[in-house]
């Protein structure tokens, strides 16, 4: 691409960053330059925004319907997966599968809570009374 034709749409991120693309100059060499955005892209990422939102809307209403517990939400919300979460506790996924559940949940003690809380950059008060 010319960098005369480098896209210059404002998108999400435009305010806070750039993104450092390969042009070619007026001597058909390649250089680097600055685009505040395309179009495209910001439609893409929206779209993807768009999903996230709508998992973690339906893990608050799990929650809200006593299906799952406020582990469930917390980890929609902080885009973890098993693994991850499972990284920054120190659970095993087998048994924050367990912990999902709000039965198993209800009986888990304040120590395990915490880790929890500690990962989902949250308190202890508000991990216990997520109602959804």
């Amino acid at each position: 691409m010319k960098k005369e034709d480098l896209p210059q749409d404002p998108g999400a991120l435009d305010k806070f960053t750039r993104e450092v693309c390969y042009v070619k100059n007026e001597d058909g060499k390649y250089e680097t330059a600055l685009s505040k955005g395309w179009e495209v892209k910001k439609q893409a990422l929206d779209s993807a925004w768009d999903d996230v939102n709508e998992r973690i809307e339906d893990a608050r209403k799990a929650v809200a319907n006593g299906d799952k517990s406020p582990v469930h939400y917390f980890m929609e919300l902080r885009l973890m997966d098993l693994p991850v979460l499972s990284g920054y506790t120190g659970f095993f996924p087998f048994f924050i599968k367990r912990h999902l559940k709000p039965s198993v949940f209800k009986g888990l003690s304040d120590r395990k809570l915490e880790k929890y809380a500690r990962a989902f950059d949250v308190t202890l008060h508000e991990l216990k009374n997520f109602k959804g």
